[in-house]
């Protein structure tokens, strides 16, 4: 368990250079064992869960090789297709070795997965993918998974456009024999960016971008070099940071495409962004208030599937608007216990109502007092982190000079590690 003691009061202001995007690597580590030749990955982000992956990556028998944010991947030779429970419990993503290690041995078995605490995350559009493409499936205390002849194309229809499960058949896919199209799936720019990789290792992959990809099988991929994407996640943090702290910064290294929506909820909140092309600016002392509507009505902040508003980007903007005159209604459509981090915003003074798992109401601008917090997950992790710059602010809030933040490791390591 890790603690951070941040004493607040401080406007955030200067300039930083986002990490490369978390929930890209992970799948890219996986997809790296497709090739029995080297994959080099550059801008890897330093974080517990890329440890864990590589972790898993060697116990299959891959050779890595890591010199700052390079790294190598080579998967000459695979020596197992069992991972351990061990691993498997760190991290959700252990998932997405099966299908790299089904193409190359034909037998895998892993335990259930772990993850983040912010409620239920199914595997089902997971199964129904692998078992599409022709794995057969066992499921007892540990999942088990065959593939006699090699994958088979087919025609996919996605129940949920999982960002996780799209990433994983598509790996799949790639190296399928025949033709496969996989529609509703996710678009978001990790998903993109994974896709981008694959076609770099020899993939034909299409529709990278839309709820629709089309690939091409290719009997085996080769290996190849590939920057990772910047972290929007971690960018709109940042951005959050400075503006409920009254602070300016410059975000650097990031791909203008992935802002549009998240400038338009920016804006919501009264908050002006210059948007470049490779980086974003916050000017300073601006004065924060909730844009209404038209007619004057209450607006809405809601999130769902890529193009629209990330669901990781949900808590940071809730805190944000702690800070901001004006009311908003906060409706998180993708996970049930995501909001529950606003019981602990409201013990520490802000003015938020909890309508109920998916709906939260909040009304600024709130003075914040410390207190001691647990994080479930690593975006409430960061959340806690702008309340605690936030709580020394006022004359009103109470003088105490820390606040100390406690996470519940759930498989992401010490925040301190990705903040």
């Amino acid at each position: 368990m890790a603690i951070l003691k941040v004493e607040g009061g401080y406007p955030l202001s200067g300039n930083v250079k986002i990490a490369g995007n978390k929930n890209a690597i992970l799948p890219m580590i996986a997809a790296a064992l497709l090739t029995e030749e080297e994959v080099v990955l550059t801008n890897v982000p330093d974080i517990v869960d890329v440890a864990i992956m590589l972790d898993i990556a060697r116990e299959q028998g891959a050779r890595i090789e890591r010199d700052g944010d390079r790294l190598v991947i080579h998967a000459i030779n695979i020596i197992s297709g069992e991972i351990s429970q061990k691993l498997c419990t760190q991290i959700r993503t252990s998932v997405l070795f099966v299908a790299p290690l089904l193409h190359r041995c034909g037998h895998v078995q892993i335990y259930p997965p772990g993850g983040d605490v912010i409620g239920r995350r199914r595997l089902d559009t997971h199964f129904y993918g692998l078992e599409k493409l022709g794995a057969t499936i066992e499921i007892e205390r540990t999942y088990t998974f065959d593939l006699k002849d090699g994958f088979k194309g087919s025609d996919l229809f996605f129940d949920e456009a999982s960002v996780t499960a799209t990433e994983h058949i598509l790996m799949a896919a790639a190296v399928a024999e025949g033709h496969t199209i996989m529609r509703n799936v996710a678009s978001e720019p990790h998903v993109q960016d994974l896709a981008k990789l694959l076609n770099s290792m020899g993939a034909n992959i299409s529709g990278i971008g839309t709820n629709q990809l089309t690939i091409e099988g290719v009997s085996s991929l080769h290996g190849t070099e590939h920057r990772v994407c910047s972290d929007h996640i971690e960018a709109a943090s940042f951005l959050a940071i400075a503006a409920a702290t009254g602070g300016s910064i410059t975000v650097e290294g990031i791909e203008k495409s992935h802002y549009w929506m998240a400038r338009r909820v920016f804006a919501t909140l009264g908050v002006e962004l210059d948007l470049q092309h490779d980086k974003i600016y916050l000017p300073p002392n601006q004065k924060l208030k909730v844009q209404r509507d038209f007619g004057g009505a209450m607006p809405r902040i809601d999130d769902g599937p890529w193009p629209q508003f990330p669901s990781d980007m949900m808590s940071c903007m809730i805190v944000l608007a702690t800070q901001v005159e004006g009311t908003v209604l906060f409706f998180e459509k993708m996970f049930e216990s995501r909001l529950y981090f606003v019981d602990k915003l409201i013990a520490m003074g802000a003015n938020a109502v909890v309508c109920d798992a998916h709906r939260v109401v909040v009304s600024g601008k709130s003075d914040l007092r410390p207190m001691n917090l647990v994080s479930p997950d690593i975006s409430t992790s960061i959340d806690d982190l702008i309340g605690a710059e936030l709580f020394t602010l006022t004359p009103s809030a109470t003088p105490v000079n820390e606040l100390e933040i406690q996470n519940a490791d759930a498989g992401n390591g010490p925040i301190i590690g990705t903040t």
